[in-house]
C-alpha cells in the first residue's frame, strides 16, 4: 500500500524497490548468509537494473541453494550448467562462475576472520558513515576511496565481479554506508 513517507528517490515508483528500501537497505546486517546473498545480487546486477534483480530474486535464492556459501563452494559442472540452463535468473556465465568462486573465497575469508562480518569490520569499521545534509545538492558517489580499498582486497583474496562500484552498491544494502538521502523517513543527520 502505498503511504506519504518520503523516500530515497529511487525507491519510488515500484513496491518492490519501495519494500527493499524501507525494510533492508542500509540497514547493517552480519548474517553471513545474508551478506553472500547481496554480494551475489550486487555482483550480478552490474549492467542491469536492481528492480530485474529483485524480480528475479526468490529464483536466485532457489538456484544458489538459499545463498548457502558452503552448498555454492561445492557446485559443479552439472550445476553449472542447470545454473545457466535457468531462465529465472540472470544467465551470464561469467558472474555464475564468479558466484561458485565468490564462496569459496568468502568461506575462506570467514575462517581466516571468525566470519566474514567480521572481515568487513576491519575494511569499513562501524558505525556506518552517514550522508551530511549538503548531499541533496549533490550527486551521490559510485564509489569512494573505501571501496576502492575494499575491492583491492577482494580482488586479492580471489573475489571476482567486485569492482569498487558494486562493491560500494554492496556497502550500500548491508549498512556499510548509510546513504539514505535527506529528506527520506530513514535519513539520520
Amino acid at each position: 500500500m502505498p503511504d506519504d513517507r518520503q523516500r530515497c528517490w529511487w525507491a519510488e515508483g515500484d513496491p518492490l524497490l519501495r519494500d527493499y528500501h524501507d525494510d533492508e537497505w542500509g540497514r547493517p546486517v552480519s548474517d553471513e548468509t545474508h551478506l553472500f546473498e547481496m554480494l551475489t545480487l550486487e555482483g550480478f546486477q552490474a549492467g542491469l537494473s536492481w528492480l530485474t534483480i529483485l524480480r528475479k530474486r526468490d529464483a536466485f535464492r532457489a538456484a544458489f541453494a538459499g545463498f548457502d556459501p558452503v552448498a555454492v563452494s561445492r557446485f559443479t559442472e552439472t550445476d553449472r550448467a542447470r545454473l545457466m540452463a535457468d531462465a529465472g535468473i540472470v544467465r551470464n556465465r561469467a558472474k555464475i562462475e564468479a558466484t561458485i568462486d565468490n564462496a569459496r573465497a568468502f568461506l575462506a575469508v570467514a575462517e581466516e576472520f571468525g566470519s566474514f562480518a567480521r572481515y568487513l569490520a576491519t575494511q569499513v569499521p562501524p558505525p556506518p558513515v552517514r550522508l551530511p545534509q549538503s548531499a541533496a545538492q549533490h550527486p551521490l558517489p559510485a564509489t569512494t576511496p573505501v571501496s576502492d580499498r575494499l575491492s583491492r582486497d577482494l580482488k586479492r583474496r580471489g573475489f571476482g565481479f567486485v569492482g569498487s562500484t558494486i562493491v560500494y552498491s554492496f556497502m550500500q544494502a548491508v549498512g556499510l554506508v548509510d546513504d539514505h538521502l535527506p529528506g527520506c523517513f530513514l535519513y539520520r543527520a
